[in-house]
């Protein structure tokens, strides 16, 4: 196996996505050895109609509309990692399952294909391995004519537990794992899910950007605005406000810790903070997303750490990304038992089991913070690192695939 090889990166996250993303982080470490070419999920007509004239969608306009300047090369990125932006797909995921619905999503597919084999081209290709990163309802098998040396796919969360993912997500997914020679699960859980499929499935966590993160424990950084007038002890998150959020949770530790603000710094998707009244409480900030260059300077100034997520199917087979964060940021973290990944960190990081334990245990994090036990959690996050997981990459690919 060359490890010299390029690499074709099939993604679900956009590159300039405002939520952190663990392919973009893999994608960046594979650019420093490797020529990267990373094909973002495409937008469908119904995407592009509604945010046509918001700023990430009007720099890919000629792409999308005309497949021309396909490529770019954001100065933010490696010189080595190369956008690619397919042309338009029709929305499909409202279809049953079917003629049509299959009909429709090969359509599809010869539209990403089509950029595939243009990169193939354009940069005279040989040598290559295809990487999916969680999005197998685009292009589940390789067509004869494009010849990687491997072809991966990577699990990221259960598929069949939100419903718009689950309408043809969860059969999808089979379908890639059975025709792909290797699958890499985030977490345990999925591990066990996926190798019903597959001989070739491997436990491939999370890691972090410990560069970024660690300035929060090693450097002084500037406070941010929305921090400044603050003098209260503050309990931050940051990351995704959603479907997996405990919002009932989070409405108990304001409305316990009103001695403290409950700092949310992340997007916002749906209304249950507002079904359970979260927005109106007056020690609650939504301060919306942020750069992750940005977080480090939150999370210097938080007093303790949460991820407050639910205990449920889903959440069972979750690795946070945000877990190594924290710790590289040395941060007290307090984090429900929701999945198996989440208590091996339990020597550094508060793992509970209720929300009476969980309300308990922020002040008891917030009182034995001290030096020693900031390092131990620096000195976990150090050996979980996006350069850790490209070798546990490919010394994965690297054996030869089983059979089934």
């Amino acid at each position: 196996m060359n490890r010299n090889c390029d690499i074709i990166c099939f993604t679900l996250s956009r590159w300039d996505s405002e939520i952190s993303s663990p392919a973009l982080a893999l994608a960046i470490e594979f650019a420093r050895n490797n020529r990267v070419f990373y094909v973002e999920h495409p937008f469908s007509w119904q995407d592009y109609r509604q945010s046509q004239y918001n700023k990430f969608t009007r720099p890919r306009k000629d792409a999308l509309l005309k497949g021309k300047n396909i490529y770019a090369n954001p100065p933010s990125l490696p010189a080595n990692l190369t956008v690619v932006t397919s042309q338009l797909t029709l929305p499909v995921n409202f279809l049953p399952p079917g003629i049509l619905y299959n009909t429709l999503s090969k359509y599809n597919d010869r539209i990403v294909l089509k950029a595939i084999r243009r990169v193939i081209k354009d940069y005279q290709l040989k040598d290559f391995i295809y990487v999916n990163f969680f999005d197998p309802y685009f292009v589940r098998s390789i067509p004869p004519d494009i010849k990687p040396l491997r072809t991966i796919y990577q699990s990221m969360d259960d598929i069949s537990q939100v419903a718009y993912s689950n309408r043809h997500g969860t059969r999808l997914e089979e379908e890639i794992i059975r025709n792909f020679d290797y699958t890499l699960c985030t977490s345990k859980e999925l591990t066990r899910l996926k190798s019903a499929f597959s001989p070739n499935v491997y436990f491939h966590p999370n890691a972090a950007d410990i560069d970024i993160f660690k300035k929060a424990a090693t450097e002084v950084l500037p406070k941010p605005p929305e921090l400044q007038n603050i003098t209260q002890p503050i309990i931050g998150y940051t990351g995704s406000i959603e479907y997996r959020s405990d919002f009932e949770l989070l409405k108990k530790i304001a409305e316990y810790h009103k001695d403290k603000i409950l700092f949310l710094v992340g997007p916002v998707q749906g209304d249950e903070h507002k079904a359970v009244g979260l927005d109106t409480l007056p020690n609650v900030i939504f301060a919306g997303p942020r750069k992750i260059t940005e977080l480090p300077n939150y999370l210097q100034y938080f007093d303790c750490v949460i991820i407050p997520f639910k205990k449920n199917t889903l959440t069972k087979s979750i690795y946070p990304l945000k877990i190594n964060e924290y710790l590289a940021a040395g941060k007290p973290v307090i984090a429900t038992h929701f999945s198996e990944d989440i208590y091996t960190f339990r020597d550094v990081a508060y793992v509970v089991d209720s929300h009476e334990e969980f309300l308990q245990t922020i002040d008891k994090a917030i009182t034995e913070h001290n030096e020693t036990r900031r390092q131990a959690r620096i000195k976990v996050a150090s050996t979980n690192t996006w350069t850790a997981r490209v070798e546990q990459f490919w010394n994965i690919i690297e054996r030869e695939p089983k059979k089934a």
